[in-house]
């Protein structure tokens, strides 16, 4: 274990760089609250999208490695802003029209339109905790209403009121001067309506932790800072929730970056220590847009589910935090074969590779050997060009490759066969395009396919693929990578593929052949 915390304490891995730096925030010592604690914040505005599991998962593995170089214990908080008021309805779930007669109530007082939970904060923070838990996250769940209601931050509410001045003065600077003058760091919800209400301040008293306000109807309320009554702006509520839990560390996206001065500030105002900080760039989708809950563009997470099993998603999250990421469905296979691969690295790697390995932070100690006898691209070459329809049908193909291996020795690999058989339904098979060869192409063909009749040394992917790369250039292709697209392009109406080589050891020499004499007669 000394071996690999010294390992650790060189890592450039994102996660240990961060983790180094947290411990260096007490010295290497605990905390006078004898753990360091993590936070992650949640909207549940709309459903729950991928971004948001990305920054649970991408908090866990820099908790994973700050306890591989510190025994000092750690908690992780996934906090919902359930009481923030609903702006909008999320186009992307039903009853809308039940759902504007409750606009600007908090999403834990609007009833839920899927009828399942007591009201739409409770249905979304389910869903979110529903897919946490599949992962195996350790967290504790906190709700903003309970939050609010129970006690828990009444200290620091009474405190922002005793402070107000301080605190508003943080806020004005950031703010357009039409807005200053409307602005009050307390959102009252009302006591009759039950609206989250923005309206300004006529009187805060510091002493009583009151304030003073009148409604949108012009009748003035006196109601304290506690119990519930009210909330805090978003931007002040950073803050103080960093003072009240004592947050170490906190993650966010970039759209946060240019306020964290202001929670900074607002926290030390309110008596807490400024935690430390990691600024991700936003995923977007397949046109460069922002993946956005509300507009439900993107990949939700149950959809990449549908396709690749949960570790492939885990490292596209562990990939490169700080560079913005199109997330589209058509990562998903190379985010497959990437993960397998540096599985098959890590059982031969020393110490100081296996930290900068991707699967140890997505699996720990606990790194799993890969079964993947057959590269994901692969299986989605032989869906397409078999027609497969099940899983049954790519495993004749794989058992002839590979026959030791089967579905009960390699589990992923007939997981894997069930979603490339989906996968090439739903997204390949739709949009597959084959085009006619050129004269060129068509007498390179012929000549592979006549070697493929004397053919007599095996299924060896390598001596096929030498093969392939012989021809291309006994035929002039220049680049030589023209070649190999353009069997791609004519064989499997793709415009990229898996080395061919290892394509025609696996579907047959012979169906090989059946292939190149359809496209040649066409």
């Amino acid at each position: 274990m000394s071996n690999l915390r010294d390992a650790a304490m060189n890592s450039k891995a994102w996660p240990f760089v961060e983790a180094r730096a947290l411990l260096k925030r007490y010295g290497g010592k605990a905390p006078e609250k004898g753990y360091v604690l993590f936070e992650t914040g949640y909207g549940p505005s709309g459903l729950p999208h991928i971004g948001t599991f990305g920054e649970v998962l991408r908090t866990t593995m820099i908790r994973r490695a700050f306890e591989v170089i510190s025994d000092i214990p750690t908690k992780l908080i996934c906090f919902s802003d359930d009481l923030d008021g609903m702006r909008k309805v999320p186009g992307n779930v039903p009853q809308q029209e039940m759902l504007a007669a409750h606009i600007q109530k908090p999403l834990t007082s609007v009833p839920d339109p899927f009828g399942t939970h007591e009201s739409f904060g409770d249905h979304n923070n389910a869903m979110l905790r529903r897919f946490l838990d599949t992962f195996g996250f350790e967290y504790e769940f906190y709700s903003a209403r309970e939050f609010y209601r129970s006690g828990q931050f009444d200290e620091v509410l009474l405190r922002a009121a005793a402070r107000y001045d301080d605190v508003m003065a943080v806020m004005l600077k950031s703010l357009r001067e039409e807005r200053q003058g409307t602005y009050a760091i307390f959102l009252p919800i009302h006591p009759e309506t039950g609206r989250v209400l923005y309206v300004p301040m006529k009187h805060v008293d510091g002493e009583k932790g009151e304030i003073t306000f009148d409604d949108e109807d012009g009748r003035e309320w006196t109601l304290p800072v506690t119990g519930g009554n009210v909330k805090l702006q978003w931007k002040p509520d950073f803050g103080a929730r960093w003072a009240a839990l004592d947050v170490d560390f906190e993650m966010y996206g970039k759209e946060h970056a240019t306020n964290t001065a202001i929670y900074d500030r607002i926290c030390e105002i309110l008596g807490g220590k400024k935690p430390n900080h990691f600024s991700y760039e936003l995923f977007l989708d397949e046109k460069g847009q922002k993946i956005s809950k509300s507009s439900g563009n993107g990949i939700s997470i149950d959809e990449w589910l549908s396709y690749a099993a949960t570790e492939s998603l885990s490292y596209f999250m562990y990939q490169k935090p700080k560079t913005a990421k199109r997330m589209h469905f058509d990562v998903i296979p190379k985010a497959v074969d990437e993960y397998h691969q540096q599985l098959r690295a890590y059982a031969d790697q020393d110490d100081t590779a296996r930290l900068n390995n991707p699967v140890f932070h997505i699996h720990g100690h606990n790194v799993p050997a890969s079964d993947m006898v057959v590269p994901f691209a692969m299986l989605l070459n032989l869906a397409s060009v078999s027609g497969a329809e099940d899983k049954e049908t790519l495993w004749g193909f794989i058992q002839r490759y590979a026959p030791e291996a089967s579905a009960e020795k390699n589990p992923q690999m007939d997981q894997a066969a069930g979603f490339a058989v989906r996968y090439y339904n739903d997204f390949v098979k739709p949009t597959k395009v084959y085009r006619a060869p050129t004269d060129q192409e068509r007498a390179a063909l012929q000549d592979m396919l006549d070697r493929l009749k004397v053919w007599d040394t095996g299924l060896d992917a390598e001596e096929l693929q030498t093969m392939v790369f012989a021809v291309g250039k006994e035929h002039g292709f220049d680049p030589l990578r023209s070649w190999f697209t353009a069997l791609y392009e004519i064989l499997l109406g793709a415009s990229q593929g898996p080395r061919f080589g290892g394509f025609i050891a696996l579907y047959g020499i012979d169906e090989t052949m059946k292939l190149i004499t359809e496209k040649l007669a066409e």
